[in-house]
């Protein structure tokens, strides 16, 4: 069944859902003026690998981002550097046959991007080949790095999550819908980031007196049935956990959150300018920036196991004032001006 709504003048519909990879290629090519070549055009060139849960084309401007990274360090891809691209497309028990095929290929580093089921899968593949990772979770807990200051071994990177980071979302959804007193978490996949939005959203909650339903969703086609059941279990606001699996599908869950007037806080920017009421979360930009920068920097000579892993220093606050009108919701003034960006 394809799902379509109007949300805001914005029409969903599944087919569209991600940008066509032709006119993604046109979108980075034109405007970092990089030319896209293939590795079998230039085998003398140093390879990266890049392995993700789901294609750079859901978020073209990241992929730029990465490769603004990689040119501040002397690299651009075609003319020095050549990059192999394996992506899960939200399939992520595809990763460990991804990430050994960049094995096998001799890359000379892996960019793990889109969370920690890749980075995981990189990790198990090879303890040799540097690894940079873009994570949700805690590196140390989940086994990717010894410390954070120097993490040792084969990998390094960026991690998005902290605990201050859940309990301001839940603090800005309790603004959006204060008499709201069951709050739903929407979570996905099976990383401990996962786990961890579970736990910190929980105790928060608890905390503050409300009470917390949370909705996993194992496959895509459970979302329709997950905002139903939300709906049917009374809750009154909903908080998407930072799942890059949903990136894929972000156009049909603020769809869904529109259909049943919920009012829903989001971990990223994207979900706002899809439609979305409200997001707050790290500068994701940022992120892969960094991401590109550390990769750069280990094709240089930098050993992985010396870059510290780099924490979020910058967090956005977006609101999308067309849904709060749709939705009813008053946005105070003081909300609007604490917002990085507002869409009118």
């Amino acid at each position: 069944m394809r799902l379509a709504c109007t949300l805001s003048g914005a029409r969903y519909d599944q087919r569209s859902d991600l940008v066509r990879r032709r006119d993604f290629i046109g979108i980075v090519g034109t405007a970092a003026g990089w030319p896209i070549a293939a590795v079998g055009q230039a085998p003398h060139l140093p390879v990266i690998g890049v392995l993700g849960t789901t294609a750079f084309d859901s978020t073209p401007m990241r992929f730029s981002a990465f490769h603004q990274g990689l040119k501040e360090t002397g690299y651009i891809e075609g003319r020095n550097v050549a990059i192999e691209y394996r992506f899960a497309e939200g399939q992520p028990d595809r990763l460990p046959e991804l990430a050994a095929d960049l094995v096998r290929r001799q890359v000379a580093v892996i960019a793990a991007s889109g969370g920690g089921l890749a980075a995981l899968a990189a990790k198990a593949a090879t303890s040799t080949i540097p690894i940079v990772f873009n994570v949700g979770e805690d590196p140390m807990a989940a086994g990717l790095v010894a410390s954070i200051s120097r993490p040792g071994g084969n990998a390094t990177g960026v991690s998005l999550i902290s605990s201050e980071l859940v309990e301001k979302s839940l603090e800005l959804l309790r603004e959006l819908a204060p008499g709201a007193r069951t709050i739903a978490l929407v979570r996905g996949g099976g990383s401990d980031a996962t786990r961890y939005w579970s736990e910190h959203v929980t105790a928060a909650a608890r905390a503050a007196g409300l009470t917390v339903l949370v909705s996993h969703v194992s496959f895509e086609p459970d979302l329709e049935a997950v905002f139903a059941s939300i709906v049917h279990d009374g809750a009154g606001a909903v908080l998407v956990a930072a799942t890059p699996l949903f990136m894929r599908r972000r156009y049909q869950i603020v769809a869904l959150a529109a259909q049943h007037k919920l009012p829903t806080i989001y971990p990223w920017r994207e979900y706002c300018e899809a439609g979305g009421l409200m997001s707050y979360g790290p500068d994701l930009l940022d992120a892969y920036h960094q991401v590109g920068r550390y990769t750069g920097r280990i094709l240089n000579g930098a050993a992985p196991g010396d870059l510290p892993v780099q924490m979020p220093t910058k967090f956005e606050l977006v609101i999308n004032l067309k849904t709060a009108k749709a939705l009813g919701i008053q946005i105070s003034r003081l909300l609007n001006a604490r917002a990085d960006k507002v869409i009118e």
